[in-house]
């Protein structure tokens, strides 16, 4: 009798890691794959972008589980109060980490990290640092130039400009 409920004890821990960990790669597997100066392959980017399209409801039903399995648990911490504390202070981070993915899931991060770019400075090409690998959009209105680096538009995405007398806009 004791081993049976040894074993139905440590299968609802199991469950509870697998359900706190299957919450957790909902939102950390498309931020490994989705993120910029990586090559990404197609099939991994056809996965990522589904966990992300689907992780909003999957990690609801994850954590919704997840909170029936930690009352279980929660319960059944009957030993001594240290272990008890222990453990109960395991399943609260458990539910916690479930809970942040549910948040996560809701959140795009990468629209949150790349921000329109403020306040440019330019200098004159000549006095630019730009490697003889480095891409960079060049615009040219009239007789001025002005060329802007791949590697910085590639983390802030949009740029407001100016270029003789022009209002601009640049993108990547």
């Amino acid at each position: 009798m004791v081993a049976t409920e040894n074993q139905s004890r440590w299968s609802f821990w199991l469950l509870f890691l697998l359900l706190v960990a299957a919450g957790l790669s909902l939102v950390a597997v498309p931020m490994y794959v989705i993120r910029p100066f990586r090559v990404q392959g197609a099939g991994e980017l056809e996965i990522a972008l589904a966990l992300v399209r689907w992780a909003p409801i999957w990690t609801v039903i994850d954590g919704v589980l997840a909170a029936l399995v930690a009352i279980l648990l929660w319960r059944g911490s009957s030993m001594t109060r240290w272990r008890t504390a222990g453990r109960r202070l395991l399943v609260l981070a458990g539910m916690l980490l479930v809970a942040s993915a549910a948040v996560m899931a809701r959140v795009n991060l990468f629209e949150r990290m790349f921000r329109p770019v403020t306040g440019a400075q330019f200098v004159a090409a000549s006095d630019a640092s730009v490697d003889d690998d480095d891409m960079v959009l060049a615009v040219r209105v009239g007789d001025q130039a002005r060329a802007y680096p791949v590697r910085t538009m590639a983390y802030h995405h949009l740029l407001n400009d100016t270029l003789a007398g022009e209002p601009l806009i640049v993108t990547y």
